[in-house]
């Protein structure tokens, strides 16, 4: 698939992780320290790297390329920025003039055509709400906006709110016309939220530009989603740490893998949540009952894809261990590590295909959240 067997160490430097930003070589020819001596040969090649915001986190690009083509990988990493940028100013629910949001107003019952990329959003996530039984649902826009009133506010939102707002939500609501891509709402107040997708696939853009230009060498790391090329000079893989909800951890003791022609993704709680009359809500916003989630649960996943991985993550969190863990069972190329906190406990259960992802021997005891 990609991906290799793990190593059980990492130096801080190259560790990236989710809701961590990673800590950025210079944009500049030199040296990975994580190459072995005979193998850092600066004239053979060089790696280069930025970051840039959008989408609210940072993306971090990662190239090597040979001294001679600096200038212009250095080119091409504004082409990439420009690209993210204008993912971003169709994909943002938070802009009001982004294409997602002109679709928003649009009127019932007529057709709107939309660019391809939001159309190709749409059309991957409405498979996904037939499979996932309506639980990953971009429409779910009215009540991921209702939770973040909730969340400054520290109260609950009140239940007759909540289900005007869960009326308004639902896939079946919508019609798309591949041939014309075409997107038709047949509810009124309807609202988008695409934050469980829309960074893997602009990662999947992203490293796409790269490949074409001929620099195939490249990670791109939007947060918790992460996607790599080839593996870097006498390298098998791209090293990732793996965090999970246990955030005491240092990350030298965090399992890692080595990611070539593959992406793996996180969702999760342990950065992002609100405790409300002592119940601690997660951020991830179940669309049965428009409120937070409330067990303490973390998805990692390994696909061929940013938008598949960041995706499917999002679903194994909003459907739960089993059910999540059967859905990916049922998927080919695709493979799922749940996290969850039991009675203050770590808990590791996983697919059969991410058996090379080494869980800690012990189950790691954790204070009360």
């Amino acid at each position: 698939m990609g991906f290799q067997k793990l190593k059980q160490t990492l130096s801080r430097r190259q560790w990236i992780g989710r809701s961590v930003v990673p800590v950025l070589l210079p944009l500049a020819g030199c040296r990975d320290e994580s190459l072995p001596l005979g193998e850092q040969n600066e004239e053979a090649s060089v790696l280069l790297s930025t970051s840039h915001p959008a989408m609210g986190t940072d993306f971090t690009i990662r190239a090597w390329t040979e001294p001679s083509q600096q200038a212009r990988l250095i080119a091409c990493f504004n082409q990439v920025t420009e690209r993210i940028d204008a993912l971003h100013a169709s994909f943002s629910d938070y802009r009001p003039d982004s294409e997602l949001n002109a679709l928003a107003r649009a009127p019932v019952e007529k057709p709107l055509t939309v660019s391809p990329d939001l159309f190709a959003i749409f059309e991957r996530a409405a498979a996904l709400f037939e499979k996932t039984g309506g639980a990953f649902d971009i429409t779910a826009g009215p009540i991921t906006r209702l939770w973040r009133l909730a969340k400054k506010s520290g109260k609950l939102p009140d239940e007759s709110m909540r289900e005007r707002a869960l009326e308004r939500t639902g896939f079946h609501h919508l019609s798309l016309d591949p041939e014309s891509s075409r997107i038709t709402k047949h509810q009124s107040g309807m609202l988008f939220d695409l934050g469980g997708i829309a960074k893997g696939y602009g990662a999947d853009a992203a490293l796409a530009l790269l490949s074409d230009e001929g620099f195939s060498q490249t990670l791109i790391a939007a947060s918790g989603d992460i996607v790599a090329g080839e593996s870097p000079p006498g390298a098998e893989g791209w090293r990732i740490g793996l965090e999970t909800l246990d955030l005491s951890k240092e990350t030298s003791d965090l399992p890692t893998l080595e990611l070539q022609r593959a992406a793996v993704s996180t969702s999760g709680d342990s950065r992002q949540f609100v405790e409300i009359d002592g119940t601690r809500y997660s951020h991830i916003v179940s669309t049965k009952t428009g409120l937070g989630l409330t067990e303490r649960i973390a998805a990692t996943v390994l696909a061929r894809d940013g938008m598949t991985s960041d995706s499917h993550a999002t679903a194994v969190t909003l459907l739960g261990k089993n059910d999540g863990l059967q859905f990916i069972r049922n998927q080919r190329g695709i493979e799922c590590r749940v996290a969850e906190l039991i009675d203050g406990v770590e808990v590791f259960t996983s697919t059969d295909g991410f058996t090379d992802i080494q869980t800690p021997e012990k189950e790691t005891p954790l204070a009360a959240p």
